[in-house]
């Protein structure tokens, strides 16, 4: 993840990822260099303030936070890190996503051409419509 910001066109990262990049015990797994990509400022990323709201949401859930072991001001001091070097985007108006739970990563998807969602939600992944601009972070990754 040494290429600049400004190679790569900007993404926005699911909530999965996120979370299954704080779950991960392996540093070299592709869902834990996205969210360390995100912390560092590697790439360019966008979020809104519903999806840094569903980011926080999920987080501090009770069993999730077991799992993670962050407490809830962890969470939040990650999740300002991340803010801090986000770019942050007004949704818009979008065709329905394959899951209705997705419609906010689709508004954010369709507010700018060039922009890349990175999931791991394999319907997502599998959306005709979108084929191209929803990767995987093997995909993610691989592309540098």
């Amino acid at each position: 993840m040494s290429r600049s910001a400004s190679i790569r066109a900007p993404v926005i990262v699911d909530t999965n990822v996120l979370v299954a990049g704080l779950l991960t015990n392996r540093d070299d797994s592709p869902v834990a260099q996205v969210p360390d990509g995100m912390l560092r400022a590697s790439f360019a990323f966008v979020v809104s303030e519903a999806l840094l709201a569903e980011y926080r949401s999920v987080l501090v859930r009770p069993g999730l936070r077991m799992l993670h072991g962050l407490t809830v001001a962890d969470v939040d001091t990650i999740l300002t890190d991340i803010a801090q070097h986000a770019i942050v985007l007004q949704p818009v108006t979008a065709p329905a996503a394959p899951d209705p739970g997705d419609q906010m990563l689709w508004e954010l998807l369709v507010a700018r051409p060039e922009l890349r969602l990175i999931t791991g939600d394999k319907l997502l992944l599998a959306d005709a419509g979108m084929a191209g601009r929803v990767i995987s972070p093997q995909q993610f990754l691989a592309a540098g």
